[in-house]
């Protein structure tokens, strides 16, 4: 068995890159449709959120995912099962720090792409639900 090569930490370094300026576009375009920032890259042990956005009472966890040629396939397919089963666990680790009653939540995921002249956003509401 072949090993893997690691990825050299310049090559860490555009991804990471990428990522922001990715979840920039998003939340810039998710503010301009009415969405208002609650937290940006919001940690735990368990993982990260991209973004916690409010509309109205509604608590949007958002997940970005950002590329730049569709060679792997289109961004919003690396939303995986298990990757929506980590970003559930996450958001209620979040919720978990909140005081008060809890509001309604839901999943969205934003696809970047910057392959073209003109980056393209998709955004899919209602992505996943949060399995209890």
């Amino acid at each position: 068995m072949k090993a893997k090569a690691l990825p050299s930490s310049s090559h860490k370094g555009r991804h990471l890159r990428l990522a922001r300026w990715g979840e920039t576009l998003a939340l810039l375009w998710l503010w301009l449709k009415g969405y208002r920032l609650e937290a940006r890259n919001w940690r735990c042990t368990l993982g990260e959120l991209d973004l916690v956005m409010r509309r109205r009472e509604l608590l949007v966890f958002v997940e970005v995912k950002t590329r730049t040629s569709r060679q792997v396939g289109l961004p919003e397919e690396a939303v995986s099962l298990g990757k929506q089963a980590q970003l559930a666990r996450v958001a209620k680790a979040y919720l978990s720090q909140r005081r008060g009653p809890l509001p309604p939540c839901r999943f969205d995921v934003v696809a970047v792409e910057l392959s073209g002249f003109f980056p393209r956003l998709r955004h899919h509401r209602g992505a996943f639900v949060m399995k209890t």
